[in-house]
């Protein structure tokens, strides 16, 4: 099967990861930067030629991103795209917070010089791409920057489950990373945050962390389902 010239969706090819992972990250990827919208129905047929794979295999990732909340079962619609409620974003988003300052104390308690230059790398580059403005480079900056944080903290748990909880709240982050405002905050967030790691002080760095969650959900919540 070969994907249609408009596709969203990027055709799997096979290598050596398992393919119902790589089904899922190309469905996680697809959802968090808006190309699988929230309440959208999941045709499996269209799925399948867009991806380049059996439904066999579509469906086994489909059970598992049920299983995390991602999408749904809806009734009259059958499978969709899971809309947030307000409720369950402020629960992500006071989880969040609480995981990232663990994540990042474990890193600072881990962390040799090498891997904390690492970190204030990753942090200038967060920084560039809020500057920049392109919601995917955002997305790719922070996504190395929290893999290379959980990495050397050596807790693959917190990285599974922030990174299933970032997903979820997806739809909300879209539409509040793109505001200047909230990029203008982010930058100043993210200064404050390498200051406190590279001095690894880590009350400061937990403050920091907690305070960057905390403003994110102040922008995310208004755009939640009551």
């Amino acid at each position: 099967m070969s994907a249609p010239s408009n596709s969203g969706l990027t055709p799997i090819h096979f290598e050596s990861a398992p393919l119902r992972s790589r089904i899922i990250d190309a469905m996680r990827q697809a959802i968090e930067l808006g190309t699988l919208k929230p309440g959208e129905r999941l045709v499996e047929k269209d799925l399948c030629v867009q991806l380049n794979v059996s439904r066999t295999s579509l469906r086994e990732a489909l059970r598992e991103l049920e299983g995390e909340g991602v999408v749904a079962q809806e009734s009259a619609r059958g499978l969709t795209v899971v809309k947030i409620s307000q409720r369950d974003a402020q629960n992500i988003y006071r989880i969040r917070a609480d995981l990232e300052a663990l994540i990042f104390e474990q890193f600072l308690m881990n962390a040799n010089d090498t891997e904390l230059a690492e970190a204030m790398h990753l942090c200038d580059a967060m920084v560039l791409s809020y500057e920049t403005g392109a919601f995917s480079g955002i997305v790719e900056a922070k996504r190395r920057f929290y893999d290379h944080m959980c990495n050397v903290a050596d807790n693959r748990v917190a990285r599974d489950l922030l990174a299933k909880l970032t997903l979820r709240t997806a739809q909300l982050r879209r539409r509040s990373v793109v505001r200047k405002e909230r990029q203008e905050q982010s930058i100043l967030e993210i200064t404050a945050l390498k200051e406190a790691l590279s001095s690894r002080d880590v009350k400061a760095t937990r403050s920091s962390a907690r305070r960057h969650v905390e403003h994110a959900a102040a922008s995310a919540l208004p755009f939640a389902t009551p």
